[in-house]
């Protein structure tokens, strides 16, 4: 027998499970109870997806999960095999050498709408999410959708501003 047959007080339960992450697959072996945050950040070591709350209160842990923003507090990971997950990682072409940023995070840059850094990566996936399904949103609605993150240092205003403006070049074809 395996260790992944028998569990015992001192040795927990595990898993072999499949996750397709930025458009890879990665086999990973890990208690059904860990989260799909733990999971990204400490098995797979993509550290951009922060653990703010652990309460999906925050948002900072949001990915996306088939194109849909969700916090990867929330989800255990074992209810992510069979999905698309993206991560703010996945946001920057070029390499972790030399990464290029994509529109939305250069947007962020040009209006200021990150401070200390740590809420940013939800917000991004947060809006890379929301701007797929509503490429035609409109600034009130930008800013109700980013109301359901928290950010201690901007004040949301730049926020609202760069998801706004990465949306109007979307749509006017000068950026993708």
């Amino acid at each position: 027998m395996s260790d992944l047959d028998t569990a015992s007080p001192m040795q927990p339960e595990r898993q072999l499970m499949t996750l397709e992450v930025n458009g890879e697959e990665h086999e990973v072996i890990t208690e059904p109870r860990r989260t799909l945050v733990d999971v990204l950040r400490h098995e797979l070591r993509l550290t951009g997806t922060h653990v703010g709350c652990e309460h999906g209160i925050c948002g900072a842990c949001t990915v996306l999960v088939d194109d849909r923003p969700v916090r990867a507090c929330l989800m255990f990971a074992a209810q992510a095999e069979g999905t698309r997950i993206r991560t703010v990682e996945s946001l920057s072409s070029g390499g972790p050498d030399r990464p290029e940023l994509n529109d939305l995070q250069r947007a962020f840059r040009a209006h200021h709408g990150l401070q200390c850094g740590f809420c940013t990566p939800g917000f991004l996936m947060l809006a890379e999410g929301f701007l797929a399904e509503h490429p035609q949103a409109t600034k009130e609605e930008i800013r109700e959708v980013v109301a359901a993150n928290l950010c201690r240092c901007t004040g949301y205003q730049s926020i609202v501003e760069a998801i706004d403006g990465c949306a109007t070049a979307r749509r006017a074809g000068k950026e993708r």
